[in-house]
């Protein structure tokens, strides 16, 4: 793994929250081809780790991504673009079993919004800002931007923002649902591992089954949908995992909004 521009950190919530952190802080963490590489690399390897519940991403410094290296691409040496395969920014294609987090600390703009949109959920400082800054230079978005951010914050909102890429700061980005939490400045990594740890806590089959269909059910009818989620219920109620909540229920544990 290319560690020089990607660090994977499986040992967070004894290796059930993993961390995967961009480190090229002299390019504002923006993604070459390498890094692109690396990125994919690292989260397929969370996916395979029966042990790893949660992925969190970031970017080391004080900036999450500032989106695909135009440095790199202004002298020939672009990511790969294809119809097929791998994403530009590598993982952005990769469709997890698993809920991933964004930490985003400073700029997460252009490709780098991209990526936080590609997570389940994201935890921002009031440090953030974000945008389709590439609007100003002509640089499309290829890593499920324009797909993604209407789905987020719905159409009115994603065709201003896709269509002025102007700046979000943290409170307006919190109002208009594309970032989940709001923490003070330097807090965003903590925050967000802390939320993995949460998540990693509840039992993962039925999480992950709900999760799916959430993702699954914008290609569906509603009639479709809905028989959808009974199937994966049905196979959580089968694997026993439901019946051994209800038991721990029954016994007074996790009731009134309390954790087990």
């Amino acid at each position: 793994m290319n560690r020089a521009t990607v660090v994977v950190d499986p040992t967070h919530d004894a290796g059930r929250v993993w961390s995967l952190t961009i480190t090229r802080p002299e390019r504002r963490n923006a993604v070459d081809r390498a890094t692109a590489d690396a990125l994919l690399e690292g989260a397929e390897a969370f996916e395979r780790d029966e042990r790893a519940c949660v992925l969190v991403l970031r970017g080391g410094g004080e900036t999450f991504c500032a989106g695909a290296d135009l440095q790199e691409i202004s002298k020939g040496n672009a990511n790969r673009v294809a119809l097929e395969g791998a994403a530009p920014l590598g993982v952005s294609r990769l469709r997890l079993s698993k809920p991933a987090i964004a930490a985003i600390e400073g700029h997460a703009v252009a490709g780098g919004l991209e990526l936080a949109l590609w997570c389940d959920l994201r935890v921002a400082s009031t440090t953030a800002r974000l945008g389709v800054l590439c609007r100003r230079f002509g640089v499309p978005l290829v890593d499920g931007g324009s797909v993604r951010l209407p789905r987020i914050v719905g159409h009115g909102r994603a065709m201003d923002l896709v269509l002025t890429g102007r700046l979000v700061d943290a409170d307006e980005a919190l109002a208009i649902g594309l970032v989940n939490r709001v923490v003070p400045t330097g807090e965003a990594f903590r925050s967000a591992l802390d939320l993995g740890a949460e998540l990693a806590a509840f039992p993962q089959r039925c999480l992950r089954s709900d999760r799916a269909t959430v993702l699954d059910q914008w290609a569906l009818s509603e009639a479709d949908a809905l028989r959808l989620e009974t199937a994966r219920g049905l196979e959580v109620l089968a694997s026993g995992e439901t019946l051994a909540g209800a038991e721990a229920f029954a016994r007074g544990e996790g009731r009134h909004g309390t954790r087990r």
